[in-house]
């Protein structure tokens, strides 16, 4: 059955691949987005990828007032949240406002969907939660302990989200713990391009190699792995889309009896190291990337390994896309970005003529 699903966040580089992901199922999309972090044309892009439309509420997931609007004007069947702060440095130097903003967001959209009888959640967690991980592969029966504030966020609404189905018989949610999301649409009109220094690896890669950083830093070498540089399990994005999808429909139409809060890992199942990544990334762009080694960064564990064999049982969902896919996306991706770019006249260029009133119009009233 075809649902319609409410998606905070939806806007941004994970949760516009899963919107057009569930557009492309046949689901009708609520978008909530603050775009904070985000552009308002990713929303004409994913219509153009699924010929489809979809409605954008504009707002932030910490205003009931909107969130009660929504509710009250769509018969939302489900809520998948993705939308909040997600940089592990900025948390480190900033973490109130991690605390206030991802979990205040998580609390206001809890209230919200209790009052209007919403009882169907699929939550954008982390494999930050493990933190220093006691075993490799990670299986969701490992301990948690969190290295970062963001993680900490993560690690404490999946906490509420406890007490909330403790309380509420009639609440289902599944926490997807994914692992590291990276690539782009196979169509290349969306993608990963964040606005100022890239907190995780790829979009750094990406960036050198598209010059706009002068190498890519490799932070130790010393680590206990084939390179000594650190593993990380990497997944597309659009794979991690598709699980998302699959987590909507189980919480949908899969009568959940006992637990009503499932963790659920997304990897691959597979570590690269930071050097497989580079190189792999040169593979794709057809020269080499220059990089640096440096020290280590306090709080790095040396491998991150997701076993994702719950997520193929209960969800029937397993990683299709390699570490070559996602970064051929990626490039493609971004080199799309800068051409676009370069074909942009220069503003600067055409701002004195527009104080000047060189090209000043009369515009005709859309009201007359």
């Amino acid at each position: 059955m075809l649902r319609r699903i409410l998606a905070t966040g939806g806007v941004g580089y994970i949760g516009s691949h899963v919107v057009v992901a569930l557009l492309e199922a046949g689901h009708d999309v609520i978008i909530l987005d603050n775009l904070e972090n985000s552009d308002l044309s990713v929303v004409e892009k994913i219509e153009s990828i699924t010929k489809k439309r979809v409605t954008l509420v504009r707002g932030d997931v910490r205003d009931r007032a909107i969130l009660n609007d929504i509710f009250r004007k769509y018969r939302i069947d489900a809520v998948i949240h993705l939308a909040g702060k997600k940089a592990v440095g900025e948390s480190l130097s900033n973490p109130l406002l991690y605390f206030h903003d991802n979990i205040s967001g998580a609390v206001s959209l809890l209230q919200a969907m209790k009052t209007a009888g919403v009882n169907r959640l699929v939550f954008s967690s982390s494999a930050t939660v493990y933190g220093i991980p006691e075993r490799l592969p990670i299986d969701e029966a490992c301990k948690t302990g969190v290295t970062n504030p963001y993680g900490r966020t993560k690690l404490m609404i999946e906490e509420i989200l406890d007490d909330c189905v403790a309380a509420d018989t009639d609440l289902n949610v599944v926490s997807l713990r994914y692992f590291n999301p990276v690539g782009a649409h196979r169509s290349h009109m969306i993608g990963e391009n964040p606005k100022g220094v890239p907190s995780n690896l790829l979009p750094y890669v990406a960036q050198t190699a598209l010059g706009e950083r002068p190498f890519v830093q490799v932070f130790g070498a010393d680590y206990d792995t084939p390179d000594g540089t650190g593993l990380r399990d990497y997944i597309h994005v659009v794979d991690l889309a598709a699980g998302h999808l699959a987590a909507i429909n189980f919480v949908l139409n899969v009568a959940q009896t006992g637990i009503r809060h499932r963790r659920i890992n997304l990897g691959t199942g597979q570590g690269h190291s930071v050097l497989e990544v580079i190189a792999a990334f040169s593979a794709a762009c057809g020269f080499s990337v220059p990089y640096r080694i440096v020290p280590r960064r306090p709080g790095d564990t040396a491998a991150s390994i997701a076993d994702a064999s719950l997520a193929h049982k209960l969800l029937g969902w397993k990683a299709q896309l390699g570490l070559e896919q996602m970064c051929a996306d990626q490039w493609a991706f971004v080199s799309k970005v800068l051409k676009k770019k370069e074909q942009e006249p220069d503003k600067r260029l055409i701002r004195p003529f527009l104080k000047s009133g060189f090209f000043r119009m009369k515009r005709p009233s859309l009201w007359t």
